[in-house]
């Protein structure tokens, strides 16, 4: 005996829902006609037949304010550049990137023969000074004799002040220049915290000015934060703010005032107070603010795929129930932005319960019972 077989092939998605939203629309116990036209009846049954899925809108009672993507950065006040004070040839580097320095530690050390000059000039200076200290003494004396006139010891005191005022100035040059003996500089960290940068090698030949290392004290750091308007208009200095991955808070310390052109979303600027070990700069997170009660009012966070147009509306359907039927009533709504794959919506009754799930079978018996 001999036997065939046949490959059935599946049908498409788009078909197949289409198929089910007609077969429901011609069962006995399906929706009757009702003054609600934005309203479908299904039961239990079909809705597990059409796939369709729901969820609360938003989360912990103020979504519009949930899962904003952010940066993690370091205040500019906690960051610092060692510089070559002058020009010359690094002869040793104490640190590496990732190390943490103490506030005085030795960074690196630099040969370079511009200290000698410094050094020169500090001793010449020292001595004029200590000569025109001299000369007006002298002079303070054979003028208390009445042997100079007044003149001369203004000249002499004015003197000493000019030669007093070089001295210390030279003097300040080589402080500023880190000047540790003969034509060694040793540069000293100016903050406790971590190497992030090393912009040079020892034996290289640095000019004056020229960046070594970068370093920063990581705590507490910065998150740089796009919020869409609806949430950035209700913002305000001082706001909560968590990081629920990194277990980080903080709260608010800037709102931005110009608008992103191509995200339309506003520059929030936060703090982090507690859990900066937990994060790094650079990284890409996600931040939720704890807006008071009454800032959240109206908005809610819903997935993008649960947003259906039709009749140039936007409309989400939401669990809901007309007499004794159970089922999905359409709601239209207003768009107020995207957090992410989700979207910020307007027009929602309170906890309302989201279709996330079957968008499309929904709306195709929503569309053929009820009015266009």
């Amino acid at each position: 005996m001999s036997s065939s077989l046949s490959t059935v092939r599946p049908l498409p998605q788009s078909t197949a829902v289409s198929l089910i939203a007609v077969l429901l629309l011609s069962l006995p116990q399906g929706r009757a006609q009702a003054a609600d036209t934005n309203f479908v009846a299904l039961t239990a049954a079909q809705s597990q037949a059409l796939g369709i899925g729901t969820r609360k809108a938003g989360s912990n009672g103020n979504p519009a304010a949930s899962g904003l993507p952010a940066t993690v950065s370091i205040p500019n006040n906690q960051v610092r550049v060692i510089a070559a004070p002058l020009a010359g040839v690094v002869e040793s580097l104490e640190t590496a990137p990732g190390l943490t320095v103490k506030k005085g530690q030795v960074l690196a050390r630099i040969a370079s023969p511009q200290a000698l000059e410094l050094q020169r000039d500090r001793i010449q200076a020292d001595a004029q000074a200590s000569l025109a200290r001299q000369s007006l003494t002298r002079d303070e004396q054979l003028f208390r004799e009445g042997l100079i006139a007044e003149s001369r010891l203004q000249a002499s005191r004015a003197n000493a002040t000019q030669t007093a005022a070089q001295a210390a100035e030279r003097r300040q040059e080589l402080s500023l220049a880190q000047h540790s003996g003969g034509q060694t500089l040793s540069l000293v960290a100016p903050i406790a915290g971590s190497v992030l940068e090393q912009q040079v090698s020892v034996g290289q030949r640095v000019e004056q000015a020229a960046p070594l290392y970068r370093i920063a004290r990581l705590d507490p750091l910065s998150v740089d934060i796009q919020a869409p308007l609806a949430v950035a208009g209700r913002a305000r200095v001082g706001t909560p703010l968590r990081i629920p991955g990194a277990s980080a808070i903080g709260e608010l310390v800037a709102v931005g005032r110009a608008v992103d052109a191509s995200s339309q979303s506003v520059l929030l600027r936060g703090l982090i107070t507690r859990g900066a070990q937990n994060l790094r700069p650079g990284q890409v997170t996600a931040v939720d603010l704890d807006l008071p009660a009454d800032a959240g009012a109206g908005i809610a966070q819903v997935p993008a795929a649960a947003v259906l147009r039709h009749q140039d509306k936007q409309w989400v359907f939401i669990a809901a129930s007309d007499g004794k039927a159970s089922g999905y009533r359409a709601v239209p709504i207003t768009l107020n932005g995207r957090v992410g794959d989700a979207v910020l919506v307007s027009g929602l009754p309170a906890d309302a319960t989201v279709v996330t799930a079957g968008v499309a079978a929904l709306k195709a018996n929503w569309l053929g019972i009820g009015k266009e």
